[in-house]
């Protein structure tokens, strides 16, 4: 069949995958395009992919309170093998989901900090069992805060230049990692200095660091004339020269004896492309076990810690996003704000039942919305990619942290110019705005920085006389993070 009807017909059968996609994540309405969105998916994916080798370092190689490693055993490297898998299949299935459900360009996966603190702090206090299903409980308890509409309600409590704040103080703290996980900028090894300097002894070491600096240079080069997949190219560049410099020089991994290392992974080739998933760690969880073990003032005090930090880590993360994406409405608020709340406190659950630690939004996916990405097509991308990587685990590595950060760098620059947005002659925002930036980076946590932005701001109304002026929320949420930093000597008080 060869007429012209026929052509036309063949013509819109090859359009329409194109146009259901465009319609169904508004890629055209959002001013993106399937390309921008493809590249930011990947550029997404590969920024925070070192979590599938870095997480099972932490979850995997402690033992709890009987002495078994997660999944049960004696066996390190198996339960290391179990965890990497788990991290890749939950990150990818609730990344797609945060797609198609919230059509938002955020991606999940294990929380850093959460997953260590739940290793060394709780599993070593109870069984790995148990200490899952107290990750699980914490995200039902969210995931009804946010059907309740109470965790919107806080999230629309908040002051605009208060979420402008966050969304800076995140830019600061993403560049900050970029440039820790770098190894460009470290602590030093010396007791008594300063706690962190540049490179090793306040000098620049090894070829890792420079191909940080290469990528970075290439990074902002391209960035800067304007040319599309810029981050991407810049990421997959750096890692080409990574694995010439490993293949000639035989860098090795980062020591004590070797400080001029790979920060995390070491990039050469795999001798096997392919491992077979396994699964046996989906579903080892104790709901109610830790309340036996420790008690349940203890497990109510470890549940509370968990959820506020998951609570608010996601709430800044989202508004970042979402500010980066230019996708926020007048008051600040990302669309599908509810969606993308249900679909993070899903994925907090599903984290502590597939035993890999609560997973919660990942401020990384800012380098895919810098990449051009503004629809949950992303983040299916993303997804897709973290599934592929349960059977093909061993090409993960070939990115390195020093590969990947310069990424992180450019958009904490991009993020941080809305700090233009925030009015520093009235005290009453500019010393919170403050401090919830400097704090993140400083602490290394986005909820310290979050909670002290809310307790001073409120504290400030307070002593001016404009206490009415404070939504009612607002003082519920400091008086929690007011709990929240004196957890430590309340809870030896209690117990």
């Amino acid at each position: 069949m060869s007429s012209p009807e026929a052509a036309t017909a063949r013509s819109r059968s090859a359009k329409f995958p194109a146009h259901r996609l465009d319609s169904f994540f508004k890629i055209s309405e959002r001013g993106s395009t399937l390309g921008r969105e493809l590249r930011g998916g990947l550029v997404t994916f590969f920024t925070m992919a070192y979590i599938v080798v870095l997480n099972p370092l932490i979850i995997g190689t402690v033992k709890d309170g009987t002495g078994q490693y997660v999944g049960g055993g004696t066996d390190p490297v198996a339960a290391i093998a179990k965890v990497a898998v788990a991290t890749a299949l939950v990150a990818g299935v609730v990344t797609i989901l945060m797609g198609v459900v919230a059509n938002f360009p955020l991606a999940l996966a294990t929380g850093l900090g959460l997953n260590a603190f739940i290793a060394f702090s709780v599993a070593t206090k109870m069984t790995w069992a148990d200490a899952m299903g107290l990750v699980v409980i914490e995200g039902i308890i969210i995931l009804v805060l946010v059907l309740t509409g109470f965790r919107r309600a806080v999230f629309e409590a908040v002051p605009l230049q208060l979420k402008i704040a966050i969304s800076v103080g995140i830019g600061l703290f993403i560049a900050f990692i970029g440039v820790i996980d770098a190894g460009f900028v470290r602590r030093p090894a010396a007791a008594g200095g300063p706690p962190v300097e540049l490179g090793v002894g306040g000098n620049l070491r090894g070829w890792p660091v420079l191909v940080f600096v290469v990528g970075l240079i290439l990074v902002i080069t391209l960035y800067a004339r304007k040319i599309k997949g810029a981050i991407l190219i810049g990421i997959l560049a750096a890692t080409v020269l990574a694995i010439g410099v490993e293949a000639i020089f035989d860098v090795g991994g980062r020591t004590n004896d070797n400080p001029g290392g790979w920060g995390l992974s070491v990039p050469k080739l795999p001798d096997n492309w392919f491992t077979k998933p396994n699964l046996d760690t989906i579903g080892e969880f104790n709901l109610f076990g830790s309340f036996d073990k420790v008690g349940v003032v203890s497990a109510l005090l470890l549940i509370f810690t968990l959820m506020l930090a998951d609570f608010f880590d996601t709430m800044g993360t989202m508004t970042a996003i979402g500010a980066e994406a230019g996708l926020l409405d007048e008051d600040g608020t990302p669309p599908n704000a509810q969606r993308i709340l249900i679909v993070d406190s899903i994925a907090a659950a599903a984290g502590g039942a597939a035993s890999v630690s609560s997973n919660t939004s990942y401020i990384e996916s800012a380098s895919g919305v810098g990449e051009g990405a503004r629809t949950g097509l992303a983040s299916v991308v993303t997804g897709v990619c973290f599934l592929i990587s349960m059977v093909v685990a061993p090409l993960v590595t070939l990115v390195p942290y020093e590969a990947a950060t310069p990424a992180l760098v450019l958009v904490g620059f991009l993020m941080m110019t809305q700090v233009k947005g925030i009015d520093f002659d009235d005290l009453e925002v500019a010393i919170p705005a403050f401090l919830t930036i400097i704090l993140m980076p400083f602490t290394y946590s986005i909820s310290a920085g979050i909670g002290a932005g809310f307790v001073s701001y409120v504290l400030l109304k307070v002593v001016r006389g404009k206490a009415r002026q404070i939504h009612p929320l607002m003082w519920v949420v400091s008086a929690l993070f007011v709990i929240y930093f004196a957890i430590g000597p309340l809870g030896d008080w209690l117990t």
